[in-house]
């Protein structure tokens, strides 16, 4: 649809930005629906975050995501955060309205969809989680609530141990908290019933990197890496030689997207146009 001075603005913050699918899955999605709304990318370095969000407010742009490194620097200069994005000090999510900023992250929304949608239900699993960041965070808090064991493995310990302690008192479980070494990863691994990649490892230009020694991965185990550039990491593909189940990146991506969509416009997202989209633009890079 062609611009006009009616057109609402959402975009996504980060640094770096240039790899950002966003732009392309929310375009197409308002397309096809014929809201008169434009999605941008906006580079904004970490020392810029407040003003990016005083520029939010001053140029009425209705939402936007929120990406590395900024996602627990713009909890600071919100008007009003979700109970969720406040526990795991994460925002992925920003909506403008009436120059009142709220946040909230759909990152754990969208990991518990991209699993139940392909097949794969947390309850009563063992869901080993590897990273402690900004994504993981949001992602550890859904399979706490959801999962009947949960372990989270960072490379620095002390951020997975501080995860664990908060989450252990919300869900009233144990979880346990460890290092990324290839012992605790098997260790681990053997009993897990899920394994979802929440660092960036295997993400381009590293794309033959994976964290996980394939021979531990087993035909009874679900696989999801939220890395979706390449479309299949080593771990994916790792994973599928085995025999196992694979969730991609891509579909954490599209269902946290659809929620962030949803939260903008007040419509239903339109999964399968935004789903098609991702993919067509991957498979050409």
């Amino acid at each position: 649809m062609a611009m006009t001075g009616k057109t609402r603005v959402c975009g996504v913050i980060g640094d770096p930005i240039e790899h950002t699918l966003s732009p392309i899955m929310h375009n197409a999605a308002f397309n096809a629906l014929k809201l008169d709304y434009a999605f941008l990318a906006f580079k904004v370095k970490p020392s810029e975050v407040e003003n990016a969000l005083n520029g939010m407010r001053a140029l009425n742009i209705r939402g936007l995501n929120v990406t590395m490194p900024h996602k627990s620097t713009v909890l600071n200069f919100l008007d009003r955060v979700d109970l969720s994005a406040q526990i795991v000090n994460s925002v992925n999510t920003i909506l403008n309205k009436e120059s009142k900023l709220f946040g909230f992250n759909t990152d754990g929304v969208g990991a518990l969809k991209a699993l139940r949608e392909n097949g794969v239900e947390p309850k009563g699993r063992k869901v080993l989680l590897l990273g402690a960041g900004g994504a993981a965070r949001a992602i550890a808090y859904a399979m706490a609530k959801e999962s009947d064991e949960l372990a989270v493995l960072n490379r620095t310990v002390k951020p997975a141990q501080e995860l664990a302690k908060l989450l252990e008192k919300l869900a009233n479980k144990k979880i346990f908290a460890g290092s990324l070494s290839p012992k605790e990863i098997q260790q681990n691994l053997q009993d897990s019933d899920i394994l979802i990649n929440a660092t960036s490892v295997g993400m381009k230009p590293k794309a033959e990197e994976s964290l996980v020694a394939p021979k531990l991965l087993r035909p009874d185990l679900a696989v999801m890496d939220i890395v979706y550039n390449p479309l299949e990491t080593k771990l994916a593909k790792d994973a599928k030689a085995a025999g196992a189940k694979v969730v991609s990146g891509v579909e954490m991506l599209i269902y946290q997207g659809a929620a962030s969509f949803e939260i903008w416009t007040g419509k239903s997202a339109p999964v399968e146009v935004m789903r098609q989209a991702a993919l067509n633009h991957l498979m050409k890079v």
